[in-house]
């Protein structure tokens, strides 16, 4: 007969440990879930839904004094003028480099934008003379490229009887 401590048989192994553990996280995680759920739905109703309801009229009210003083402050958007795009070679020496760039401009009034329709081959030679002084390396930067706007608007600000350019916006960038 075999002893009881040479046994072959195996029988069912029982462990205990990772059962408790287990149960344990997923009561943490549940615990954890809500309390996040709740957190959210607490900060909803105290910071995001404040004037929803009732505070309609008066933020119509207040966002029309804003615009009427955003008018006054001279921040109100101007007129757009748009310029035809331009394709010019960069001043790179060793190799063969081509700038495509559209310009939108900002003006303050109709009359400038009138002046600026009349101007039109001065401005787009202006312009030409001044990408085609460039490189590369000069354009490619973000740096570079406020440069360049503010270098557009101050000399078509020069060819105008009265400066009227706010901004110029690149609506089309490209380098090859």
């Amino acid at each position: 007969m075999a002893d009881a401590g040479t046994s072959d048989e195996k029988g069912p192994v029982a462990v205990a440990g990772p059962a408790m553990p287990m149960k344990m996280i997923i009561i943490i995680a549940l615990v954890a879930l809500v309390m996040g759920l709740g957190g959210a739905v607490v900060a909803v109703k105290f910071l995001g839904g404040s004037n929803a309801g009732s505070g309609g009229a008066e933020s119509h009210k207040a966002e029309g004094n804003a615009h009427a003083e955003a008018e006054k402050a001279g921040t109100a958007p101007g007129v757009m003028f748009d310029l035809d795009p331009f394709i010019v070679n960069l001043a790179d020496t060793p190799e063969i480099r081509y700038l495509k760039i559209t310009i939108k401009l900002e003006v303050e009034n109709e009359t400038v934008a009138t002046e600026l329709s009349a101007r039109i081959p001065q401005i787009r030679d202006t312009v030409l003379v001044l990408l085609s002084s460039k490189d590369v390396n000069s354009v490619r930067t973000s740096q570079g490229k406020f440069q360049l706007r503010e270098e557009i608007m101050q000399r078509i600000n020069g060819l105008l009887q009265r400066p009227g350019i706010r901004a110029a916006y690149f609506t089309d960038f490209v380098v090859q």
